[in-house]
């Protein structure tokens, strides 16, 4: 990030080639003497998508009113694709299996009730073959709950 400013002060960059090429000769292809499967380019204009559409806040707000609207008993299926997505999911998920205990409660027990339980007890991944088909769903990840009550 800091060189790619650092370039931006003396020249704009005039197309994407350019930015890929530029930060490719800053974060070269090669670690340990093994070449990575994507473009050195990738995570960084990956990150930039996500910076520039505030995705993770947009993919926190859907969670928040997907599971609003959801009737109960109904169900949600989530697919991630990323690390900073499933985190979100996972995390979001968890506060709805052990919601905090209201006032009423906090000197009997912790949690209050469970919102949603879990489907799948862990996340569904792609197997080699739907990776050999599609290598685009190697790091998808499926989650599905169920909603038990509505929130308060």
């Amino acid at each position: 990030a800091k060189e790619i400013c650092r370039r931006r002060k003396e020249k704009r960059f005039d197309s994407t080639v350019e930015l890929a090429e530029f930060i490719e000769n800053v974060i070269p292809g090669r670690r340990s003497g093994k070449r990575y499967r994507l473009h050195t380019a990738t995570k960084v204009f990956q990150a930039l998508r996500i910076e520039v559409n505030d995705e993770l806040n947009a993919l926190k707000e859907g969670l928040k009113q997907a599971v609003k609207v959801l009737e109960t008993g109904g169900r949600i299926v989530i697919i991630s694709y990323h690390s900073l997505e499933d985190r979100i999911v996972k995390q979001f998920f968890k506060k709805l299996l052990k919601p905090p205990a209201g006032p009423e409660k906090v000197l009997y027990q912790n949690y209050d009730e469970p919102i949603v339980k879990k489907l799948t007890k862990k996340p569904v991944t792609p197997t080699e073959e739907e990776i050999g088909a599609n290598p685009r769903s190697r790091s998808a990840k499926l989650r599905a709950y169920e909603k038990l009550r509505e929130l308060k």
